[in-house]
């Protein structure tokens, strides 16, 4: 979001061309450079975070976000810029990770309206400092001349002071997400971490005490618990060969025991890859797709706004209805500072609003009534440029409102109704990682189709053209929505029920009843009993 308020003059800096009606075609290049990279690795995070879990994806993802824009603030041509984008969506495979995060947090279906609200609101303040950064201190020898003069180090590379300031609020999220993330993954949950074990150790010398009165009954009834299971024997064909930090490894192991672990882990295992295989239902999939078509239409618009405000402003006479031309002529600081009203008011509406009217309509029915109105504000932006002029500022934040309105309603939906259709929570990692690299194809696609079409526009005396290419992407998507059904979702009690049992199903195996039999036989004092009952029996049998 940071780059959105000075790309078009960035692109003007590298000189590739006089023609201005040919800058929003490059704009779309930078845009969807990041988009596309983190296409091809999208699925490939997905599964990393599978293996080694999900906070140090996010980490990962924070720490090459910041290089990449290193990167693209010292650019100084395009292929330079091209470079840091892309780096930036190889390195970053975030957004599956996150809504896999979030369903692994969240166990109340009631809870996931709020739950799904916080991470766009979290979205919503970067779109307010993002935009703000961007447009302010982009090419700070022009807006502050006392503060940096020309000569220096940002006069040579006039985009790098908000690049270099958003690196440094990165490296202070990577900061404190060693410190204080835990991590979500189940099988991953319990290992040992270091830098949370170094976040605990820096509250306590800080004296900050977090939940104290709750966290120390926690922990109180975490050691009895602990040492009710130390003391008795777990039951054969259930114990493990790895230590916890809950639970030591137990020391009566059987051989056989070992094995039959084993090869129910492999059974579980062959289970879990042909669940996989059938994960992508008919709703799983059209809820993919609807989330490409969000995404498409969204980022276009949100590339197009700002190079429509930046264009010049046009004296032809238009012909209406479509044959008209011209920008706003909008400085970057006047865009960014734009686009933070647009935040401010987006992380409103993602707290109060979507909660609310998630509740009252259902998910569905919201999904639904935004996408279906969606298309009129594509093709009412262009004529903006045609009001009076005192009207054509209110007229852009009406628009900036309306969208992202529509934006806090419907991407919650739609990843609310994507974890609903989901068979299991075991396959949501893979879904979420194949809807996030949809999403990125589309958001690589969008912003390069959409320049192409606004450079072709303003060519033929249509600025419109473009706007309105993309309002017919928006109804195809809803559309596509008429088939949508809204799940029942895993949190519901059949759901439960269903992944209860295939639990059970899975400790019941045959092979560890075996196994368990066989260790029963190894220990000396069931063998023991075993005989004195049957001498026991055999007594009793004789007197009688």
């Amino acid at each position: 979001m940071s780059i959105f308020p000075y790309v078009y003059y960035m692109i003007l800096s590298f000189d590739i061309t006089s023609d201005t009606r040919k800058i929003a075609v490059y704009v779309g290049m930078v845009t969807s450079a990041f988009a596309f990279a983190e296409f091809s690795s999208g699925i490939a995070w997905g599964r990393i975070s599978d293996r080694v879990g999900r906070k140090p994806v996010l980490l990962a993802g924070l720490a090459g976000t910041a290089v990449s824009m290193l990167v693209f603030g010292l650019a100084t041509s395009l292929p330079m810029a091209l470079v840091g984008r892309a780096l930036g969506g190889l390195l970053n495979g975030n957004m599956g990770v996150l809504q896999t995060t979030v369903a692994e947090i969240v166990t109340v279906k009631e809870h996931q309206h709020r739950a799904y609200s916080i991470m766009p609101f979290v979205w919503c303040l970067g779109s307010i400092l993002g935009p703000a950064l961007g447009g302010a201190l982009a090419q700070p020898c022009r807006s502050f001349p006392a503060l940096f003069p020309k000569g220096g180090l940002f006069d040579k590379y006039p985009f790098l002071l908000p690049n270099l300031v958003c690196t440094i609020i990165l490296a202070f999220g990577v900061l404190i997400g060693v410190l204080f993330l835990e991590e979500t993954h189940e099988s991953k949950r319990q290992r040992r971490d270091i830098g949370i074990e170094a976040g605990r150790w820096l509250l306590q010398h800080l004296n900050i005490k977090l939940r104290p009165d709750s966290g120390s009954k926690v922990a109180e009834s975490d050691v009895e618990y602990q040492e009710t299971l130390q003391d008795d024997d777990p039951p054969p064909g259930y114990r493990t060969t790895e230590g916890s930090p809950l639970q030591p490894s137990s020391r009566l192991q059987s051989p056989n025991v070992v094995a039959t672990d084993a090869r129910i882990c492999m059974s579980r295992d062959s289970k879990k890859s042909r669940g996989i295989r059938q994960a992508f239902t008919k709703q799983v999939i059209l809820n993919i797709v609807g989330f490409g078509l969000l995404a498409y239409h969204s980022i276009s618009f949100d590339q197009l706004m700002p190079v429509f405000l930046s264009e010049p402003i046009s004296h032809e006479q238009p012909h209406l209805p479509f044959k008209f031309t011209g920008g706003f002529g909008f400085s970057s600081k006047r865009i960014g500072f734009m686009l933070s009203v647009q935040g401010v008011y987006s992380m409103v509406a993602q707290i109060f609003l979507f909660p609310y009217i998630g509740r009252k309509l259902g998910t569905l029915t919201t999904f639904r009534l935004v996408v279906m109105t969606w298309p009129l504000l594509y093709l009412l932006v262009p004529y903006l440029v045609l009001l009076p002029h005192p009207l054509q500022t209110p007229g852009v934040y009406f628009c900036l409102i309306w969208k992202i309105t529509f934006h806090v309603l419907a991407f919650p939906s739609n990843a609310i109704l994507l974890t609903n259709s989901a068979p299991s929570l075991l396959v949501l990692g893979v879904i979420n990682g194949v809807s996030a690299s949809t999403a990125s194809l589309a958001r690589a696609c969008g912003p390069t189709v959409t320049g192409i079409l606004h450079s072709w526009g303003l060519q033929i005396g249509s600025t419109g053209l473009a706007w309105w290419a993309s309002g017919i992407i928006c109804f195809l998507g809803a559309i596509e929505s008429l088939w949508l059904e809204e799940g029942r979702g895993r949190m519901d009690d059949s759901h439960v029920e269903d992944e209860e049992q295939l639990i059970e199903e899975s400790l019941i195996d045959p092979l560890a009843i075996d196994a368990a039999l066989t260790a029963a036989g190894d220990l000396p004092e069931h063998k023991e009993g075993k005989e004195a009952g049957l001498h026991t029996s055999d007594t009793k049998f004789a007197m009688s």
